[in-house]
């Protein structure tokens, strides 16, 4: 028996979060006329304040309209003023201490996020979890999905901060040693079923630390990518979308969510 909500697309949230001492803003998009309930699939999405100028909402409603994507429930969570601290990864910050609050932010969406969209939509458990984001948050939602699997299925990164780094340039960098998430996946334990989505645009930025040729931000998501599938993970189970003109904006974000939604939950 389907277990029904008001379903307008468009539901904003706040959320008195005891754990990040603020107020949380969400949106919660659904598919009109479609009942939240337990064969609903929940994506949840890092930095919600930008959704209005990537045009979630209206991107979903096309793609209902013409029939090409599954029913989701879509939460996307306000980034807060300590966003550099509250996103990152959750074990350790980068050199520069930033990232102290990522372990806050984790355990807000896992015991006071989640337990309210639970409560609000009269779900005991949703058909699958994913969670995505965009640069810095596109790490944090990686760095969450890796570490608990048992809730999560999809990650999708778009332009991640996957040079978050331990150790400067200046203080003897390297590659193999000192990027936190590559090293958090090489020392982790692979969950058969996760899937994962990566974007890269070529125009995301100038640097490249090593001056072979590929911009910083490809090549840490490219040996990410050579991570996971050093823990087993099959090309089926990942997904890597390259933008010729992609920048590191929400313009470029707005163009490669479809792919993800498709990818995701296409019909």
């Amino acid at each position: 028996m389907q277990k029904t909500t008001s379903v307008s697309s468009t539901v904003q949230q706040t959320i008195d979060s005891v754990l990040l001492a603020r107020k949380v803003k969400i949106d919660c998009f659904t598919a009109p006329g479609i009942a939240v309930n337990e064969t609903t699939p929940l994506l949840l999405l890092n930095d919600g304040q930008d959704m209005e100028k990537l045009g979630l909402a209206e991107m979903l409603l096309g793609m209902y309209r013409f029939n090409s994507l599954q029913p989701i429930l879509c939460v996307a969570i306000h980034a807060g003023n300590d966003r550099k601290m509250e996103y990152g990864t959750a074990s350790q910050p980068d050199y520069l201490g930033r990232g102290a609050r990522a372990a806050h932010y984790r355990d807000f969406v896992l015991t006071e996020l989640l337990p309210h969209l639970q409560q609000h939509f009269r779900v005991k458990h949703f058909q699958e979890m994913a969670f995505a984001g965009f640069s810095l948050g596109g790490l944090s939602a990686l760095d969450i999905v890796w570490h608990h699997p048992h809730l999560f299925s999809k990650a999708g990164v778009f332009s991640g901060s996957l040079w978050w780094r331990q150790k400067s340039y200046e203080d003897g960098y390297d590659n193999d040693r000192d990027r936190i998430m590559h090293q958090l996946i090489r020392k982790g334990s692979a969950a058969s079923h996760l899937r994962f989505f990566f974007q890269c645009g070529l125009l995301d930025e100038t640097a490249d630390r090593n001056n072979n040729g590929i911009i910083d931000s490809v090549e840490d998501t490219l040996d990410l990518i050579q991570e996971l599938k050093a823990k087993g993970y099959s090309e089926e189970q990942i997904r890597y979308y390259e933008m010729k003109d992609g920048a590191h904006n929400v313009e470029t974000w707005a163009t490669a969510m479809p792919y993800f939604l498709k990818w995701g939950w296409g019909k």
